[in-house]
């Protein structure tokens, strides 16, 4: 388990090498993805894409294809990986829970001044639900790629009909996951949670904010309440030792 303190670096680590690696090949990968597939179309030369330096190969549609290809092994590999090991391992730290929605918007009116944020555990409560979104919207592309994969390489007289469910799914998967990306990246630009930032690049966040922001998942780790209760709800702050 990566979480850990580190008083004298005033450091809370909240993710290992493994999650790290996990996020940034997924992120890069998919990335990738995004602008492989739209040099497919004729927009890269269009648009002189293929002409900025190191972006040549994004006019030729067999290169961007190849591209695409490469891509998408690491991205479902990497999303494999995920499914397999936190599932073995039985993490749900970033499952939604019973309140998320409730304490979401709590915390988006904090945003503008209206109320006060709960307290939170390791994750918060937008992240759990915008998890799961993001889960959803990458197994969608996942199995219409490779159904669309499968009619390339092996059955190019694939019914029609399933063709064109696979390829409409795969491009309003495609837009809901450059839609999910920018809210992401987003989120973190937000004033509280750029301490976050820290988090996606070393794994570690500073220990004041977390102790402040997230002081249900501190207690844990600190071994001062038992193991955390799934939910959301508002009342955690009466029992929590090391809420501010």
């Amino acid at each position: 388990m990566a979480d850990r303190i580190i008083r004298e670096k005033n450091r809370a680590v909240r993710h290992g090498f493994v999650e790290l690696t996990e996020h940034w090949v997924i992120a890069l990968s998919g990335l990738a993805l995004v602008l492989s597939g739209l040099f497919q179309r004729p927009v890269a030369n269009r648009y002189y894409i293929s002409s900025v330096p190191g972006l040549g190969w994004a006019g030729d549609y067999f290169v961007s294809l190849k591209v695409h290809y490469a891509a998408s092994l690491l991205f479902i590999a990497a999303a494999l990986f995920h499914v397999l090991y936190h599932g073995l391992r039985g993490d749900l730290g970033m499952i939604p829970r019973r309140g998320d929605i409730r304490a979401s918007m709590e915390v988006m009116k904090s945003f503008f001044g209206k109320g006060e944020e709960p307290p939170f555990h390791k994750y918060l409560p937008e992240q759990r639900l915008a998890y799961a979104g993001m889960a959803a919207i990458i197994a969608v592309l996942i199995v219409s790629g490779l159904v669309k994969v499968y009619k390339n390489i092996y059955a190019p007289d694939m019914s029609y009909t399933v063709l064109l469910w696979a390829t409409w799914a795969h491009n309003i998967a495609l837009i809901l996951f450059v839609l999910a990306f920018i809210a992401h990246v987003g989120a973190v630009l937000l004033k509280p949670n750029r301490p976050l930032f820290r988090g996606i690049l070393t794994g570690a966040v500073r220990l004041d904010y977390a102790e402040r922001r997230h002081p249900l998942w501190i207690a844990e780790i600190a071994g001062e309440v038992p193991p955390k209760k799934e939910t959301s709800e508002p009342r955690q702050r009466e029992t929590t030792p090391a809420d501010p």
